[in-house]
Parts: structure tokens; sequence; C-alpha cells
């Protein structure tokens, strides 16, 4: 199903010490020296007639200061070459470079007999082989110059990377650039990609969360790509043609779709000849892609049940939300709350609730999506025994809509954004891991501050202001509940109490 990116999780005041320690290079640490620390393993001493016990364990911890943290964003470069927007962040502690490039366009922007093309894509660029290189002369080049191929694609994009030994670098642009522009798409690797999709289609029906997630997709979304699920019909044989992937190939790969992230141990001015030489070899594109379409959410609400005998049932609830991924601070409690009611791990909400008070089940979570152009969806999902099915819904149902009764704690917000921003650090991991995300920023068209912007609108975030969100956006009584599990063991009866229920047969 449609999940939010994951945020990062809330931390404790120790592991967010810990971090600090030995992550983020700021200030050291002070610790209180008001009560004297006796040497390690003598225990406590008597001073006069007060006996002073040692700061050790939670104590010290919580002795512990720091100064306050403030972000910077590590500042990428950005270069234009032929049009084609380049982030550079150079990095010369290992002889190593990664190239990242980002198109515009996958198969939700297409007709739906273009689909599993437009899904295959990536995997037969990276092995479909070339009009001058057969896919093993392709693997055999990768191997013997320790050269590394990423593929990948969502419904409005593709991406791809090479990473290289920067004495390889020229070698790596060639063949990248070959695979990227000159694509065979050979018949035999088609078939393959074929068989193992027609596996996959099999093979659903037999993994519970699978189902239950792509069949709520589809109740959702009807017919919108974020509900297209892979079936015999798209991996007809009439359209898996070398002919088809090149139609898909020639709309998404191309430079006016293009932008392009270099980092590592190479200066801009001998990588900029080879940049120059790849997006000249890019082809410009046949016209525009149409936009992404706008999908009609289902509204009003229900009960839907999956029949499997199963002995662990898989609960999905949503409904739609018109909270929007934007610098606002609506969007920012939105994200704080949906990590107190259930995206914040073991410290939520709803795993207090459903695990440790009512032992429903090993882990409970909630989902807050926020697209920037249409509506998003405010869920939860669980999977727990058949018999506890119903009293699991509706343990879930109170917990959320406590948010709707009363604010957090000023404890749980400050924890939750704490948490937040002692992690920030895990952005910037890497330098392409900087690169990659500016790039995908920049496609979204968001500005280029925006991982600052995140980062004071969730400090500004308030119990009152989360309380205000799920005032607005939660509305219990319009949640669709899909269930897939044994009604034997669930009780029709008992699932019939929370609406009428629809018996669904997924194909």
């Amino acid at each position: 199903m449609i999940v939010p990116r994951r945020s990062l999780l809330p931390r404790r005041s120790l592991l967010g010490a810990v971090l600090l320690l030995t992550g983020c290079g700021g200030a050291p640490p002070s610790i209180d020296t008001s009560t004297p620390v006796p040497p390690v393993g003598e225990g406590s001493r008597p001073s006069g007639d007060t006996v002073v016990p040692p700061s050790i364990g939670r104590a010290a911890v919580e002795a512990l200061a720091f100064e306050p943290l403030d972000f910077e964003q590590p500042a990428v470069a950005t270069r234009s070459v032929r049009g084609v927007d380049v982030l550079v962040l150079e990095d010369h502690a290992l002889p190593l470079v990664t190239v990242y490039a980002y198109f515009r366009g996958g198969y939700g922007l297409f007709d739906r007999a273009h689909y599993a093309a437009a899904m295959g894509l990536p995997a037969l660029l990276r092995y479909g082989g070339t009009e001058s290189l057969s896919p093993e002369q392709v693997d055999e080049i990768l191997d013997f110059h320790a050269l590394q191929f990423s593929f990948g694609t969502a419904g409005g994009s593709v991406t791809t990377s090479v990473n290289t030994l920067s004495e390889h670098l020229e070698t790596a642009f060639d063949l990248w650039g070959d695979v990227l522009a000159n694509p065979a798409f050979a018949e035999r690797e088609i078939a393959t990609w074929r068989a193992r999709q027609a596996e996959s289609v099999h093979r659903r029906m037999d993994e519970p969360g699978l189902l239950a997630f792509s069949e709520f997709n589809r109740l959702l979304y009807g017919d919108h790509p974020i509900g297209w699920e892979m079936d015999e019909n798209d991996l007809a044989p009439e359209r898996l043609t070398p002919e088809q992937f090149l139609t898909v190939h020639r709309r998404i790969v191309c430079r006016e779709n293009l932008i392009l992230g270099l980092t590592g141990g190479v200066a801009w001015r001998d990588a900029e000849p080879l940049v120059a030489r790849l997006v000249d070899r890019v082809p410009p594109c046949p016209g525009d892609l149409p936009e992404p379409p706008i999908p009609e959410i289902r509204r009003g609400g229900g009960v839907f049940l999956i029949e499997r005998e199963l002995d662990q049932a898989v609960i999905v609830m949503a409904h739609p939300t018109s909270v929007r991924l934007a610098d606002d601070d609506e969007y920012y409690a939105a994200m704080i709350g949906n990590a107190i009611l259930g995206a914040g791990g073991f410290s939520s909400r709803l795993v207090g609730r459903v695990r440790t008070e009512e032992g429903y089940a090993y882990s409970a979570a909630s989902l807050w999506t926020t697209p920037s152009r249409y509506d998003g969806i405010v869920g939860a999902t669980t999977r727990t025994r058949p018999e506890n099915v119903v009293p699991a819904i509706e343990a879930i149902l109170e917990t959320m809509g406590e948010l709707r009764e009363a604010p957090p704690s000023a404890d749980e917000v400050d924890t939750t954004v704490e948490g937040i921003v002692n992690g920030f650090v895990f952005n910037f991991d890497t330098p392409g891991q900087i690169v990659s995300r500016t790039m995908y920023y920049m496609q979204q068209d968001l500005p280029d501050d925006w991982l600052e912007r995140y980062w004071e609108g969730v400090r500004r975030v308030t119990p009152d202001g989360v309380l205000e969100v799920f005032r607005e956006h939660l509305r219990l009584d319009e949640m669709t509940i899909l269930v897939v599990g044994d009604p034997a063991r669930i009780g029709r009866d008992a699932l019939a109490t929370l609406g009428p229920v629809v018996v669904l047969d997924p194909r």
C-alpha cells in the first residue's frame, strides 16, 4: 500500500546521547560535577557523616548536557551541462565515484496497455544488452572493471546509478551511456523477465500481507496507477515486445526528463567532459509527458473481508485526508502526530495499547501519506489472531480517537521532535545520500532548503497543533477496513458490529 517515506523514529534520551557522542561531531558534552564522583570500582565513600553515592548508570547519563544542535545543510554545487542540471558534491576520501540519473516518467504516466513495459524498463535496461553489446558482454565489462549498476522505478520516475573506481570513470560513463541510450531489449531477456513476473502474479495470493495491501490499494484507488497490480493480461506477449519497450524508453530516457548527480573522488573539471559526452548521447524528448493522473480515492467507509484460512489475520484501514506535503504547520503537526500515534515504533500509542496492554499483536503501526498534488490517506495496520480481529480494530480506533479528544502530552511531542532533530545527522551519512536526496527534491519542485524548513517546522509543533490536525482530518466513521482472515474464527456476527461486511474475491 502507499506508505509515507519512513521518517526517523523517536529516540530516548540515552540513545540520543550516544548518537551525539559518536556521530554528530558537535560540541563535547559537559558533565555536572557538583556531586563528587568516586573512582571507578571504589563505590561510595564516607565524607564526614555524608555518604556520597556514585554517579553511574541512568544518573550519569541524565547528568550529561549538550550545546543546542544547529542544522546546516551540506552544500551541493549545481552545474548545467547542455541544459541538464548536474548536482555535484566532491568527496576525495576514497578513489570512488558514483553518478546518479533521475528521469521523470514511470508507469503512472502511461495507459494500462504500457504498464508492464514501463514496469520492466529498468530491468531490461540492465539485462537486455545494447545495440553493440550482448547482455553477456555488458556483464563481462562490469565484472572486469568492478563497476556496479543499479536501476529502479516508481510510478513517476526511473532512477539509475553507476559506482566505479575513479580510474575507471571514463569506461563507466561509456558503458552506462550505451546502456541508457542504445538498449537492445533482447527478446530472451524479455521472456525471462515476463516469466518472473508471471510467477509473482501466481504467488501473490499466497502472501497475506501482499494480498491485503494490494487489494486495499485497489479498493481505495480503483483504476488508477496506485491501485494497479500486475495480472496475466498485462503480461500478454503482444504487450512485451521490444517495440513496446522502445516506445516507453523513448518517452522516458530523454534529455528534458533528466537530472544528474555526481559524488566522489573526482574534480568537476575532470568529470565535466564525460558528463557532456553522456548528455549528448541521451536524445531529446519527443514530446512532453502527461501530468500524473489525480486519483479519486474511495470515501464513505465500510468493512471488507477476504476469506483465507490463516492463523494470523491481516488488518488494514484508512480514509482520505487532505494534508499535503508543504511548508505548512498542518503538515508538520500531522507528521509528529502520526509518529506519536503509531509510526514511532515501540514508543507509539498503538504499540502501547495493542501490544503491551492488550496483547493482541506483536506490533501495530499508523500511516499518514502526504502527496504534494492530491489527497493522501491516514490509517493503521496490524496482524493478529483471527479471534482478536474485532477487539484489535476497536482498540486501534479508540486509540486514534483519543488524539481527537485531547492533545498529546508535551513530553510526547518533545520526545518525538527530539528524536527527529537528534537523528537529522542520518540524512547525511554519505555524500551520495545527500546528492540523491537533493535530486529528488529538485524533481518534486521542492525548495532547495527543504530539509532546513522541515527541521524548523517540526520544532514549531505543539500539542495543541497535533490535536487540531487530528480533529480536522481524522474521521473514524469514514474508515475503510479490510481484513484478510478466517471468517469462522473471526466471527461474521462480530465483524458485522463494525458495519455491513462485503466479501471480496480477489483475482
